[in-house]
């Protein structure tokens, strides 16, 4: 399970809202690359292609559909996003507890 936080799924909506089309929910996975191996990713799903989304697992959070492919999901599995605006930084935040390791920039990591 994939999960986010009412203060993600606030800023989801927000930046949704934005969007022309307007997305039909939001992609969340894992890309190779970066240091530590792995990336998350985060985009859009506009469905403007009539993409199929029957091999994902969808989840939603106060009407924000969630997708996640079947292999993102394995290494998502538990984890929480949330969003930040402190003094630390802003953005989104991914707490997985299955990253064995991250990098010192703290954009990849490894499992």
């Amino acid at each position: 399970m994939v999960s986010l936080t009412p203060g993600a799924v606030s800023k989801v909506k927000e930046i949704m809202s934005q969007q022309k089309p307007k997305p039909v929910g939001l992609r969340l996975g894992i890309v190779g690359g970066g240091c530590s191996g792995f990336s998350y990713s985060m985009t859009f799903e506009t469905n403007a292609n009539g993409d199929d989304f029957s091999m994902d697992k969808i989840f939603e959070f106060d009407g924000v559909k969630v997708f996640v492919d079947q292999a993102s999901l394995l290494y998502l599995d538990n984890t929480e996003v949330d969003f930040t605006d402190s003094i630390e930084g802003v953005g989104f935040k991914f707490s997985n507890p299955n990253v064995k390791s991250t990098c010192g920039c703290g954009s990849s990591f490894s499992v």
